[in-house]
């Protein structure tokens, strides 16, 4: 029996990128109404699906049934309550990213949001999904990790979700693409590629990501309770130049470059851009537990017509990109020293921005809709990333608990009371578990359990404030080596350039630096230095001397103009602490015994 809400997907002609798709309601109301949702769970931006949707008509009995467009993603349809009710609409998809959806003769994927209108009244109760074969291509298949309800073997037919949201947040991947399959926490789990070059090495990314997938259900399950989910699948597109990964409750939709693939002939060598590529899968895996399910009270239930606005930002995606190279570790993919090298990363790129002294990790998380998701030129100076930032605020609690009890708390620990707190011990009038919304509250209260103190300091300092994190003491102590240098030359300057045929293009200017304080603005052409011309960065240490003042030329709207800029010293001095955090860190291993203890992989 057909639920209650029912979607025919269909592609009749790929090659003119649309979908045709048929919403048939069982028992709509008086003047139904239907929504298309304007942004996607776990991308924190309003991105106006409905711009795509096209040619929508409605019927009953085979009779028009008028429609009233009343908001900009809304309708609502002038028909009889009782009896079904027929859509037919176009959505054209012609969008490579994670977020949205793609049609061509080569591939298809979709996620519902981009799809499938909501029908309004109805989201609680059961949605048929039915994705018909294309018949341009006899070996396409289909994955999506929704419930098969009646399906033929290449995967197309009828899935069943639950409700709306379930089926909101499972997209879906068709074509000829490469697949796999492993097991891991007894979940059987799904990898499809689309896009692999010849050469492509599917057994080791298969191998690799089933360790990642065992360390990640290690750390939240030790004591070996099973999974969250029936399936997992991971659906990766593989493309020229791409990369990015959006999390679902059962699955995630990843991509990346070709190149970053592991080979057949690499042997043992992982190359950076595949870890890079593994570390995306740990982060997006790490996702099925923290925000899918361990969630903000703001994310309790979706509000898909609106910006869902939350402050937890910080840890619900900077704690999880903490854990995404931390597992990587954990599993043997990486050692000790590529793990400090990527976390090097992240310190550097977070001391690099300006706007950590602006705004602090509560309120990037707010502004997230406004401004992680819409950069301009001065973003450096006015925000700062909730992963990066996030990342080492998480780095901190986790090395605070560990020299506080000798190693007997972690992070782990707290994350798993948190679980056990929100995500799984909460019960239901009947018993039964459920998830009930996680708040700055919790995690202080699983803090104070595990330490037998207060942790609202640390977080006022840490995430409400825009002081520097105690990062290099507890790295240190914690067995790394802190080595402090000064920066390149442009980031001394303040500036970030792109090198174009003219010269070197300003990009953006960094707040209180030497590049604002001479004037220098976004989209200025540099052309010389001291009558120098100038074509590449690495040109300008031959015609500057450290500590003197420095004569520019650019070019702003076709207007020569001539600046002056104080060139900093460049011989090596003592690092106060009023510059340390302008200056590039590098990590190594001091103390590997140390570092063991907080690396190391979780007891069995």
């Amino acid at each position: 029996m057909s639920a209650p809400v029912h979607y025919r997907v269909a592609a009749p002609a790929p090659r003119t990128h649309r979908y045709d798709l048929t919403l048939t309601v069982a028992a709509p109301t008086d003047e139904q109404e239907l929504a298309l949702p304007v942004w996607i769970p776990g991308s924190y931006l309003v991105r106006e699906f409905s711009m795509h949707l096209s040619g929508l008509e409605a019927t009953q009995d085979g009779r028009p049934v008028p429609l009233r467009q009343t908001a900009k993603n809304r309708w609502a349809a002038a028909c009889r309550a009782g009896q079904p009710l027929k859509l037919c609409y176009q959505v054209y998809a012609h969008d490579a990213s994670v977020r949205s959806a793609w049609l061509d003769e080569q591939r298809g994927f979709f996620n519902p949001t981009s799809l499938c209108l909501r029908v309004v009244g109805q989201e609680r109760g059961a949605h048929e999904l039915q994705v018909v074969a294309p018949g341009h291509d006899a070996h396409w298949k289909l994955a999506t990790a929704l419930s098969p309800v009646e399906t033929d073997a290449r995967g197309f037919g009828r899935y069943r979700a639950a409700d709306y949201d379930e089926l909101a947040d499972s997209p879906v991947e068709m074509g000829e693409f490469w697949e796999a399959g492993f097991t891991a926490g007894g979940v059987p789990h799904r990898f499809v590629v689309a896009g692999a070059p010849p050469g492509f090495d599917g057994e080791a990314l298969a191998r690799d990501t089933q360790r990642i997938c065992e360390a990640v259900i290690g750390l939240w399950h030790p004591e070996g309770a099973a999974p969250p989910m029936e399936r997992y699948l991971f659906m990766l597109n593989a493309v020229h130049d791409g990369y990015g990964g959006l999390e679902h409750r059962a699955s995630t939709a990843l991509i990346c470059r070709r190149q970053d693939l592991p080979r057949v002939d690499a042997g043992l060598t992982r190359p950076d851009g595949y870890v890079t590529l593994l570390g995306l899968i740990s982060h997006e895996y790490f996702h099925t537990w923290n925000v899918k399910r361990l969630r903000p009270a703001e994310f309790a239930r979706y509000d898909y017509d609106r910006e869902n606005e939350t402050r937890l930002l910080w840890f619900f995606e900077g704690f999880t990109s903490y854990y995404d190279d931390l597992l990587l570790r954990r599993a043997g993919l990486i050692d000790d020293a590529r793990y400090l090298k990527l976390l090097a990363k992240t310190l550097n790129q977070v001391q690099q921005t300006p706007g950590r002294a602006a705004q602090s990790l509560a309120q990037a998380s707010f502004d997230a809709w406004t401004r992680y998701y819409r950069p301009q030129e001065n973003s450096p100076n006015s925000t700062v990333s909730y992963y990066g930032k996030g990342a080492l605020a998480a780095l901190c609690l986790d090395l605070s608990l560990r020299a506080g009890s000798a190693g007997a708390q972690t992070l782990d620990d707290a994350m798993r009371a948190l679980w056990h707190r929100c995500a799984a011990g909460a019960r239901d009038a009947d018993g039964e578990p459920i998830a009930r919304p996680m708040g700055e509250g919790d995690l202080l209260a699983v803090l104070r359990e595990l330490s037998g103190r207060d942790w609202q300091q640390e977080l006022a300092a840490w995430v409400h404030g825009v002081g520097e994190l105690p990062t290099r003491e507890l790295l240190e102590a914690a067995g790394a080596s802190v080595k402090i240098e000064h920066p390149p030359t442009l980031q001394r300057l303040g500036l970030r350039v792109a090198e174009e045929a003219s010269g070197l293009r300003v990009q953006q200017v960094m707040a209180a630096s030497p590049a604002e304080a001479a004037g220098l603005a976004p989209g200025d052409e540099w052309l010389a230095v001291n009558g120098w011309r100038i074509l590449r960065s690495e040109d300008l240490p031959a015609y500057t001397v450290g500590g003197e003042r420095c004569e520019l030329l650019i070019a702003r709207e076709r207007r020569l103009l001539t600046l002056t800029l104080g060139w900093p010293k460049t011989a090596p001095g003592s690092h106060t602490a009023a510059h340390l955090a302008d200056a590039a860190w590098t990590l190594g291993v001091r103390d590997s015994a140390a570092l063991e203890r907080w690396l190391g992989p979780l007891a069995d």
